[in-house]
């Protein structure tokens, strides 16, 4: 079984506040794109799971999200199964893409199909939050508004298939960092949400990123790939998450692929497109 794993970018990130536990809530649009990673995967004895990937940025141990999506699965379901999996990489890690939660979610989707354990996106729900933030998503796609740590998830109606121009620089942003530089006045408590008033009126316009403030001060670059973006027609452009991936969601082909003939050639750059969430579910390949 081959499966993809797809990326997402966020429409907007606001930070709602402080969480007692150190985390910080927040308000968000996730938004899958076609840009994705590929995993094989195949049966093995009972007990055996072995995972290897091509990137050698990448821990292939049982530190790997996939890794432990496969123990978790096998562990609280008590499946006498094995698997091999071999992940070929696309999406970089530590670009804000949600690569790795993206693996997670497909794996727990492909294992259920695999294994014949019949659990379905609802009840893998629970697991792929104890993953991370961002693996529950993957199990839905498409347009979510996401709040709390980003798992509590609402679907909402797709937005058209946009295209996507992204730049992905050549290093990680890690997202630890970024939260860490945020002060009370950075965050969004007690004001009107833009993404909430985007929902009204599909106005990309409003749309902004709050962790821009924090990550633009580190990396100023990113900052000039946005602007970049906006010149070149983008209906929003924004660091995507945490960063360090910047794109452009262009209103057709033609200026996306106008905008790509502009940049430096040395520049690492994807056109890829915003995928509705019944594309999403028939393209992963998992059973979804």
């Amino acid at each position: 079984m081959t499966v993809r794993t797809f990326a997402k970018i966020n429409l907007g990130l606001e930070v709602v506040g402080r969480r007692p536990d150190g985390y910080h809530d927040i308000r968000t649009l996730f938004q899958t794109i076609t840009l994705h990673d590929e995993i094989d995967i195949d049966a093995a004895p009972p007990g055996v799971l072995e995972l290897r990937g091509d990137d050698p940025a990448v821990p292939w141990d049982a530190s790997n999200l996939v890794h432990r999506a496969a123990r978790l699965l096998r562990d609280e379901t008590g499946a006498a199964a094995g698997a091999r999996l071999a992940v070929r990489k696309s999406v970089p890690a530590g670009r804000g893409l949600g690569g790795g939660s993206s693996n997670a979610a497909a794996t727990l989707l492909a294992l259920d199909r695999l294994w014949g354990l019949g659990l379905g996106p609802a009840r893998l729900a629970p697991l792929a939050r104890r993953l991370g933030a961002d693996v529950p998503f993957f199990l839905l796609g498409g347009l979510c508004l996401g709040e709390g740590i980003g798992d509590r998830l609402t679907p909402l109606p797709d937005l058209d298939p946009l295209p996507c121009l992204l730049v992905l620089p050549p290093f990680p942003i890690a997202t630890a960092s970024i939260y860490a530089g945020l002060g009370p006045s950075l965050t969004s408590q007690g004001k009107v949400s833009r993404i909430e008033r985007f929902l009204e009126s599909r106005d990309f316009g409003l749309l902004e990123n709050d962790l821009e403030r924090v990550i633009f001060r580190a990396h100023p670059e990113l900052e000039r790939w946005k602007g970049f973006f906006r010149e070149a027609g983008a209906l929003v452009a924004q660091v995507s998450g945490s960063g360090s991936a910047v794109y452009g969601l262009f209103p057709d082909p033609a200026s996306a692929a106008a905008a790509r003939r502009k940049l430096p050639e040395a520049a690492d750059a994807r056109l890829a497109a915003a995928l509705p969430r019944e594309r999403y579910r028939a393209r992963l390949g998992a059973g979804a």
